[in-house]
C-alpha cells in the first residue's frame, strides 16, 4: 500500500519511513511544501495529515487533490510515531 504523509517533524522523517516499511507500506513524507505539491502527491492508497505541524496551504492542496482523485484522507493532530501506527491500523482495516 502506498501512503503520502503530509506534515510531521523533519527529524522524524526516517522514523515515519521505518514504521511504514515495517508494516509493508511505501511512503512519501513531505514535512515542507515542495514546488508543484499537487503533482508530486501522485495517486497513493491514502493520505495522512499531521495537522499540527503543517501549513494551511499544504493541507488545502492535499485535501483538494484527495477529493479530485478519491483518495481517503486520515487526519491526526499529533505527529508521533504511535499516532502514525494507529492511523496505519485504521487504513489497513
Amino acid at each position: 500500500m502506498s501512503i503520502v504523509l503530509v506534515g510531521g517533524h523533519d527529524r522524524m522523517h526516517s522514523e515515519y519511513t521505518e514504521i511504514c516499511a515495517k508494516r509493508g507500506h511505501r511512503v512519501k513524507v513531505y514535512t515542507q511544501m515542495p514546488t508543484r505539491f499537487e503533482k508530486v502527491i501522485g495517486t497513493p492508497d491514502g493520505i495522512v495529515l499531521f495537522t499540527s505541524t503543517v501549513s494551511h496551504q499544504m493541507i488545502h492542496t492535499a485535501v483538494k487533490e484527495a477529493k479530485r482523485k478519491k483518495i481517503p484522507v486520515f487526519r491526526c493532530h499529533t505527529s508521533s510515531g504511535a499516532s502514525l501506527e494507529g492511523i496505519l491500523c485504521k487504513l489497513e482495516s
